[in-house]
Order: C-alpha cells, then sequence, then structure tokens
C-alpha cells in the first residue's frame, strides 16, 4: 500500500470516529433527563422606579416563559463607564405557590 493510500484510510477512519463521537452526543440524554431545563424565554422589559423611589429608576425584566423576573439598574458611579448592576430577581412560579399569611 502506498503512503498515501494508508493516509487516506486514517483520515477516513478518523472522520468516521469524529461523526460517531458527534453523533453520539447528539442523542445522548442531557444530564438530570427526568428534570425539566431551563427553556428559550420570551422577554418583556419595562422600565419603572425602584422601591426606594426618589430619582433611582431600573429595568424590569419578566421572563414569561420560565416565570422569572429580574429588576437591574445603571450604576454611572462604578468604573469608568459605569456598570449594570442586578438589583434583584424572583421566581414567580414560588411566589404563586407560597402562601400568603393572614
Amino acid at each position: 500500500m502506498t503512503r498515501t493510500r494508508r493516509t487516506n484510510r486514517a483520515l477516513l477512519a478518523l472522520n468516521a470516529a469524529l461523526l460517531a463521537l458527534l453523533g453520539a452526543v447528539t442523542l445522548a440524554p442531557s444530564a438530570g433527563a427526568g428534570a425539566p431545563g431551563r427553556l428559550r424565554g420570551e422577554y418583556a422589559i419595562i422600565g419603572g422606579q425602584t422601591a426606594a423611589g426618589g430619582s433611582s429608576n431600573a429595568a424590569y425584566i419578566l421572563d414569561t416563559t420560565n416565570q422569572e423576573l429580574l429588576a437591574i439598574r445603571w450604576n454611572a458611579t462604578r468604573g469608568a463607564t459605569g456598570e449594570l448592576e442586578i438589583i434583584g430577581n424572583r421566581d414567580l412560579t414560588k411566589d404563586q405557590q407560597a402562601r400568603p399569611g393572614r
């Protein structure tokens, strides 16, 4: 067998092995297969004031698919250009299931 023929066969074997590995990774169940994963979100963004009031404004990001709410604000005092900071987040599903006290 010539050298190029051996090289071609080695490359074909390598490609077949890589294709089999790709198929195994693609078709294998993900970790925690029984648990529901995080779905791709549908988002709405609403601007408003924080609970502290005053001149402190925030953006509220609602993920309707995963039932989560995130509050963020721009902090211009951080660094040369400022920084986006998370004020808080809520899991709305847990909030709906909680029984408020009277």
